[in-house]
């Protein structure tokens, strides 16, 4: 299992992190998402998913819903 962290410009709403734990949560091979107070980790098993690809979708998955993640 490996761990991607990624941090957020400002403090999302439950029902925003809500949303990105759904979607992202079930995603095949992520094995969970913590969603805090800026910030989120995903942990995955980079064999069925990379590292790449879930930085993508998170990155997409936050400009929807409004928010952007720091560089």
């Amino acid at each position: 299992m490996e761990k991607i962290s990624f941090k957020v410009e400002k403090t999302f709403c439950e029902e925003c992190s809500l949303a990105l734990r759904r979607f992202i949560g079930h995603m095949d091979g992520v094995e969970s998402i913590d969603v805090e107070e800026g910030k989120i980790a995903v942990v995955f098993d980079s064999a069925k998913i990379t590292g790449e690809d879930i930085a993508r979708i998170t990155r997409e998955s936050m400009d929807k819903l409004g928010y952007r993640l720091e560089k």
